[in-house]
């Protein structure tokens, strides 16, 4: 699976797609593949503020339970409404419908931190 070139990706395995001052963030096709279904996803409440690679939620598998983090700082300003009732959008979708948040970026610069689809699957461990 290739990952979204025009998108930034962290070593935990966040994507942002960066679209003005807003980024859009949810888990990669790696991680949801390295999860398993997913049964359960911890949402922030719209207003929470983070800092770049604070942890935001939880997404819960049948396999393990994993953190979130933030890619870029800023506020939440919009969380995926249909993750509540599926939560399976992550596995179905994951660099589309199954988008977790939108953070309006306090520190647009930051993505200067993250990585590149090609350095993000250079990262990966090759089977």
């Amino acid at each position: 699976m290739q990952h979204p070139k025009e998108y930034k990706y962290t070593k935990e395995h966040e994507w942002a797609q960066i679209e003005g001052d807003t980024a859009t963030v949810g888990v990669t096709w790696h991680a949801q593949d390295a999860l398993g279904d997913v049964v359960y996803v911890e949402l922030p409440k719209i207003g929470a503020k983070y800092r770049q690679m604070e942890e935001f939620g939880v997404v819960e598998s049948v396999k393990t339970v994993s953190n979130l983090f933030c890619p870029l700082s800023g506020e939440v300003i919009a969380v995926n409404p249909d993750l509540g009732l599926h939560p399976e959008l992550i596995n179905q979708d994951p660099h589309g419908r199954g988008w977790i948040i939108k953070v309006k970026m306090s520190a647009p610069a930051e993505v200067n931190h993250l990585l590149s689809a090609g350095e993000y699957e250079a990262s990966l461990p090759h089977e």
